[in-house]
């Protein structure tokens, strides 16, 4: 039996029975498919019709497998403030974070695969010291620099104290040296932001020198001179990743950190 003509002649018969006024179509139907039916065989087709709708129904409205969700428009909202600092800088002064405990190394990881020009916007010396920053010093003599001696009262009721005039080796102002790679840093518009480090094999790489005395007079010079050690800063360009807003992917941002500790003589 033709499966179309069957469903034709079922449909036909339920109509008949909820109008009066189908009876005329039924008849029709009847002579173009010369098929008579039982009640019960009516029934049971209609039933599967059913039962196939419900299906495909329910086919097309199943969820979307893991791994292929529909893609959304728009930056999901952030309550992130981006000028909060970090629990890594709680508590410093300073502006940038040499270790991290909640560096996020899988957001890393994942916007580096996904940025396709990656390798045109990473850049690094991995391997610094004095031997290739800092004219007439070795890395060797600049590590062995100690001023445990130093106690920075040059400045105070004491212009003579004894460690101002003598001491070992090392700079005319006492300072801290690290070529270090910031995990976090404050740009120059005070948002905290991720550095890309230590990540893979990617490194950044940057000379960090901090005035331990801050406005002590210069060593070895005498207090007629009114000397004063100062900090310098430079500017530096680094790949980075903003934790409220990680639509963004990788940039480079600029960030103020400290170069050197000078000797300054005023006039």
């Amino acid at each position: 039996m033709n499966e179309s003509k069957l469903l034709l002649a079922c449909a036909a018969s339920w109509i008949r029975k909820v109008t009066p006024a189908a009876g005329i179509y039924n008849a029709v139907w009847r002579r173009q498919t010369s098929v008579h039916l039982s009640h019960q065989h009516c029934i049971m087709v209609l039933a599967l019709s059913v039962v196939l709708a419900c299906a495909g129904v329910a086919l097309a409205s199943r969820p979307t497998p893991y791994g292929h969700q529909p893609p959304t428009y728009g930056h999901q909202p952030s309550y992130c403030d981006p000028k909060t600092p970090p629990t890594c800088a709680a508590g410093s002064p300073l502006t940038y974070c040499l270790e991290d405990p909640e560096y996020p190394e899988y957001e890393i990881k994942g916007a580096i695969s996904a940025d396709h020009i990656f390798a045109k916007k990473y850049a690094d010396v991995a391997d610094q010291s004095a031997d290739d920053l800092v004219d007439y010093v070795t890395k060797q003599q600049e590590e062995a620099f100690d001023y445990y001696f130093y106690t920075g009262a040059s400045t105070g009721k004491s212009p003579y104290d004894a460690t101002h005039w003598g001491g070992p080796e090392g700079y005319i102002c006492p300072s801290d040296v690290a070529y270090a790679r910031p995990k976090r840093a404050q740009n120059v518009e005070g948002k905290w932001r991720v550095i890309v480090n230590d990540v893979h094999y990617y490194t950044q790489t940057a000379r960090l020198e901090t005035c331990l005395f801050p406005e002590a007079a210069c060593r070895a010079l005498a207090p007629c001179f009114k000397s004063h050690c100062t900090q310098k800063y430079v500017y530096h360009r680094l790949l980075s990743f903003d934790p409220c807003d990680p639509y963004k992917g990788l940039f480079i941002d600029i960030y103020k950190m400290p170069s050197a500790c000078s000797c300054h003589i005023p006039a």
